[in-house]
Protein backbone atom coordinates (compact mmCIF):
# COMPACT_ATOMS: atom_id res chain seq x y z
CA UNK A 1 0.00 0.00 0.00
CA UNK A 2 1.33 3.53 -0.72
CA UNK A 3 1.57 5.64 1.96
CA UNK A 4 -0.02 9.30 1.47
CA UNK A 5 1.71 12.92 2.20
CA UNK A 6 0.80 13.05 5.63
CA UNK A 7 2.24 9.21 6.49
CA UNK A 8 -0.74 7.47 6.74
CA UNK A 9 -1.68 4.14 4.70
CA UNK A 10 -4.43 4.51 2.02
CA UNK A 11 -6.87 1.30 0.87
CA UNK A 12 -9.42 0.59 -1.00
CA UNK A 13 -12.29 -1.48 -1.17
CA UNK A 14 -11.53 -4.00 -4.08
CA UNK A 15 -9.18 -6.28 -3.88
CA UNK A 16 -6.04 -6.94 -6.63
CA UNK A 17 -7.56 -10.27 -7.40
CA UNK A 18 -11.18 -8.43 -7.96
CA UNK A 19 -9.74 -5.56 -10.05
CA UNK A 20 -7.72 -8.01 -12.59
CA UNK A 21 -11.05 -10.63 -12.42
CA UNK A 22 -13.46 -7.60 -13.25
CA UNK A 23 -10.91 -6.49 -15.85
CA UNK A 24 -10.36 -9.75 -17.48
CA UNK A 25 -14.37 -10.02 -17.71
CA UNK A 26 -15.02 -6.97 -19.69
CA UNK A 27 -12.49 -8.13 -22.35
CA UNK A 28 -11.76 -11.39 -22.46
CA UNK A 29 -9.07 -10.80 -24.74
CA UNK A 30 -6.72 -8.27 -22.74
CA UNK A 31 -2.97 -8.16 -22.26
CA UNK A 32 -2.14 -8.73 -18.51
CA UNK A 33 0.30 -6.02 -19.37
CA UNK A 34 -2.96 -4.04 -20.20
CA UNK A 35 -4.38 -5.57 -16.72
CA UNK A 36 -1.15 -4.00 -15.17
CA UNK A 37 -1.32 -0.75 -16.55
CA UNK A 38 -4.62 -0.35 -15.51
CA UNK A 39 -4.57 -1.57 -12.31
CA UNK A 40 -1.10 -0.50 -11.40
CA UNK A 41 0.61 -3.26 -10.69
CA UNK A 42 3.53 -5.03 -12.35
CA UNK A 43 3.00 -7.82 -14.96
CA UNK A 44 4.28 -10.39 -12.42
CA UNK A 45 1.95 -9.62 -9.76
CA UNK A 46 -0.78 -9.67 -12.35
CA UNK A 47 0.49 -13.16 -13.58
CA UNK A 48 0.56 -14.30 -10.00
CA UNK A 49 -3.07 -13.52 -9.56
CA UNK A 50 -4.29 -14.83 -12.85
CA UNK A 51 -2.43 -17.79 -11.71
CA UNK A 52 -4.14 -17.76 -8.29
CA UNK A 53 -7.66 -17.21 -10.16
CA UNK A 54 -7.54 -20.48 -12.58
CA UNK A 55 -6.01 -22.57 -9.70
CA UNK A 56 -9.29 -21.66 -7.46
CA UNK A 57 -11.61 -22.14 -10.41
CA UNK A 58 -12.20 -18.61 -11.39
CA UNK A 59 -10.68 -18.67 -14.19
CA UNK A 60 -9.58 -20.50 -17.37
CA UNK A 61 -7.16 -19.90 -20.66
CA UNK A 62 -6.88 -20.92 -23.99
CA UNK A 63 -4.83 -19.74 -26.88
CA UNK A 64 -5.79 -17.98 -29.59
CA UNK A 65 -2.91 -17.58 -31.69
CA UNK A 66 -0.13 -16.08 -29.64
CA UNK A 67 -2.47 -14.61 -27.42
CA UNK A 68 -4.62 -16.05 -24.70
CA UNK A 69 -8.11 -15.59 -24.13
CA UNK A 70 -9.90 -15.97 -20.49
CA UNK A 71 -13.32 -16.99 -19.83
CA UNK A 72 -14.71 -16.56 -15.65
CA UNK A 73 -16.48 -19.09 -14.69
CA UNK A 74 -19.50 -17.25 -13.09
CA UNK A 75 -21.05 -19.72 -10.63
CA UNK A 76 -18.14 -20.37 -8.79
CA UNK A 77 -18.83 -19.52 -5.20
CA UNK A 78 -16.57 -16.61 -3.79
CA UNK A 79 -13.95 -17.31 -1.00
CA UNK A 80 -14.49 -15.68 2.40
CA UNK A 81 -17.25 -16.96 5.05
CA UNK A 82 -18.86 -13.42 4.94
CA UNK A 83 -19.57 -13.82 1.29
CA UNK A 84 -20.87 -17.52 1.44
CA UNK A 85 -23.35 -17.89 -1.38
CA UNK A 86 -22.32 -15.35 -3.63
CA UNK A 87 -20.77 -16.13 -7.09
CA UNK A 88 -18.52 -14.30 -9.24
CA UNK A 89 -21.30 -13.22 -11.55
CA UNK A 90 -23.12 -11.29 -8.76
CA UNK A 91 -19.15 -9.53 -7.95
CA UNK A 92 -19.08 -8.81 -11.30
CA UNK A 93 -22.66 -7.55 -11.87
CA UNK A 94 -21.73 -5.73 -8.75
CA UNK A 95 -18.81 -3.76 -10.22
CA UNK A 96 -20.84 -3.15 -13.49
CA UNK A 97 -23.76 -0.91 -12.10
CA UNK A 98 -24.14 2.00 -12.34
CA UNK A 99 -23.89 4.39 -9.12
CA UNK A 100 -27.01 5.14 -8.09
CA UNK A 101 -27.08 9.12 -6.55
CA UNK A 102 -29.17 9.59 -3.00
CA UNK A 103 -30.93 12.66 -4.32
CA UNK A 104 -33.73 10.35 -5.56
CA UNK A 105 -36.58 9.24 -4.02
CA UNK A 106 -36.82 5.67 -2.56
CA UNK A 107 -39.04 2.91 -3.94
CA UNK A 108 -40.45 1.20 -1.55
CA UNK A 109 -41.45 2.96 2.27
CA UNK A 110 -39.11 0.54 4.20
CA UNK A 111 -36.32 2.45 2.72
CA UNK A 112 -37.56 6.06 3.86
CA UNK A 113 -35.76 7.40 6.27
CA UNK A 114 -37.43 7.74 10.03
CA UNK A 115 -38.91 10.79 10.85
CA UNK A 116 -38.37 12.40 13.55
CA UNK A 117 -40.03 13.48 16.58
CA UNK A 118 -39.36 17.37 17.46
Amino acid sequence: MDANAAGRRTWTFLTNHARVLSLIAKDPGIRLRDVAATCQLTERAVQTIVADLEADGYLTHSREGRRNRYHVTPDTQLRHPAEAGHTVASLLQLLDEEPTTTDEEPDHPSERPAERNS
